[in-house]
């Protein structure tokens, strides 16, 4: 591990830190701690690669980002096994999430060139001696800090859209995955022949404000509304705008004429694995109370099948970030001392690295279980009288990350009515899979886009050209405009856009 140290800041002298396997606390490596001055040199490097970059053009971008994926692609077992190690989840579920990564990064590369480049668009009819066109230009140098829940498959939704875009990229990894970060760089530097178009820079909290505060662009985020909060607050200091992912509080809504087997095993995945630390998991349930018996028997029972451990069996993993462990027991000791019914778990379920799974229903809705980022396997579900009161419960909350409707008939009218940037219907997560939807949430879950062409667009500037093909048939743009003139644009507005009036008569 020394090399790495080295390799990265040509010192064994700068300070370490270790990132821990948490399902039994063995380290599974060492990483330098990067101060503000390794920040800005990293910057500093990405801001010389930024005319080769872009130079190569969306065409020699996307080579070299679909030979990036073919390595990853092969590697992956490599790749799984550091995720594995490094947050405890299961392989399975590691590879799950690196597979997302490797289709998003096939679209970017091939779309790029689509969305982004010039294109024609209508001039109007006063302008139309003009040919008019907008073209989407990257920023220059992109930060992102990433988090350490899905390590390959959040932070990748920004650092592929912003090297498609034609940014070099400097990546702050959370400082419990810094391995899975270091890997991703190091592979596509073996793409580029070392070119520091995709750079690490590993440490805790310092290391990210230093690289809010740093010569960058823009800054995507993904991770706590606390810790969102100051993010914005430290790029304000260079008015460096920011997306920003800052987790919810997910509602799953099941209708009446829902098929419960399903709904209750889309339940189950969404709100139990990855050991329930998923910023678009299902937390809270709303059930017609026509099915709320015939559905819990269904989820209860599938979730007996499920449990968190370390060994091959186990469904589940550790919780990845120790502090978390007080969170869910805060949440769950304040949902049952309000009332809530214990199904299955409960606060005697968590444990010094594990959680087992956790149901409870009838939770007051102004305990933390339903007002705030639990962020663990447990699942708070109430029956409803009607769509209308669920959709009013799934509402009320600051946050509006996504969400999840089950339902045979009315699907679609239910999840238009759901304040979240994203829904599925008969399904769970089924928009973050998809790489041409963008990814993103409103109110305390954040702004901006990843994914799709809205997050490629969200690493560019729009570039509007107009080019004047003739001269035209009113100059209205010159001093020598004359009262005649005048009088034939303002009629020729008024058939233009006038119409007919709608007033009553007076």
């Amino acid at each position: 591990m020394t090399a790495i140290i080295d390799r990265i800041t040509g010192s064994t002298s700068t300070p370490t830190f270790d990132s821990l396997n948490p399902a039994n606390g063995d380290v599974v490596g060492t990483y330098p701690i990067h101060s503000a001055e390794d920040v800005d040199a990293a910057v500093a490097r990405a801001r010389g690669e930024v005319a080769w970059w872009q130079g190569l053009g969306f065409d020699g971008r996307a080579v070299l980002l679909q030979q990036w994926k073919g390595v990853i692609t092969r590697r992956i077992a490599q790749l799984t096994e550091i995720v594995h190690r490094e947050t405890g989840k299961p392989h399975g579920d590691a590879q799950l999430e690196i597979a997302l990564a490797i289709d998003h990064l096939d679209w970017a590369a091939k779309h790029a060139k689509k969305v982004l480049g010039r294109h024609k668009v209508p001039s109007g009819l006063l302008m139309s001696n003009q040919a008019s066109s907008v073209a989407y230009h990257p920023l220059g140098v992109v930060g992102i800090i990433g988090p350490w829940n899905y390590p390959v498959f959040t932070p990748m939704g920004s650092i592929i859209y912003a090297l498609a875009a034609g940014n070099p990229v400097v990546f702050k990894p959370s400082e419990y995955t810094p391995g899975v970060g270091a890997w991703l760089a190091d592979t596509l530097s073996e793409v580029v022949h070392g070119r520091p178009v995709f750079q690490v820079v590993t440490g805790l909290g310092d290391t990210g404000h230093a690289l809010c505060v740093s010569d960058i662009d823009k800054l995507a985020f993904t991770g706590s509304g606390a810790t969102g909060r100051k993010v914005m607050a430290a790029c304000a200091t260079n008015l460096t705008p920011v997306i920003i992912e800052a987790g919810g509080k997910d509602s799953m809504i099941v209708d009446e004429d829902a098929d419960l087997a399903a709904a209750a095993e889309a339940t189950l995945w969404s709100g139990i694995a990855n050991a329930g630390q998923t910023c678009i998991g299902t937390e809270r349930v709303y059930v017609h109370e026509k099915v709320f018996d015939a559905f819990m028997r269904e989820l209860t029972t599938q979730a007996g099948e499920v449990r968190a451990g370390a060994d091959g069996d186990a469904k589940i993993g550790p919780i990845t970030m120790p502090s978390q462990l007080d969170v869910i027991k805060s949440h769950l000791d304040d949902a049952v001392a309000k009332g809530a019914t214990v199904v299955l778990g409960g606060p005697d379920a968590v444990g010094e690295r594990f959680v087992q799974p956790t149901i409870l229903t009838h939770v007051p809705e102004d305990s933390t279980e339903m007002t705030e980022e639990t962020f663990g396997p447990t699942l708070a579900v109430n029956p409803v009288t009607s769509m209308d009161e669920a959709i009013e419960l799934a509402n009320g909350t600051r946050y509006g990350l996504a969400g999840a409707v089950f339902a045979k008939k009315n699907g679609m009218a239910i999840a238009e009515r759901i304040r979240s940037g994203m829904t599925s219907i008969n399904a769970v997560s089924a928009y973050a899979g998809v790489p041409s939807l963008p990814f993103g949430g409103v109110g305390d879950s954040g702004f901006g886009r990843i994914h799709g062409p809205d997050g490629l667009k969200e690493f560019t500037y729009a570039k509007a050209i107009t080019r004047q093909r003739f001269k035209p048939l009113l100059a209205l743009t010159t001093f020598s405009r004359d009262a005649k003139t005048d009088a034939r644009a303002a009629k020729l507005i008024g058939i233009l856009h006038g119409g007919k009036s709608t007033l009553p008569k007076r």
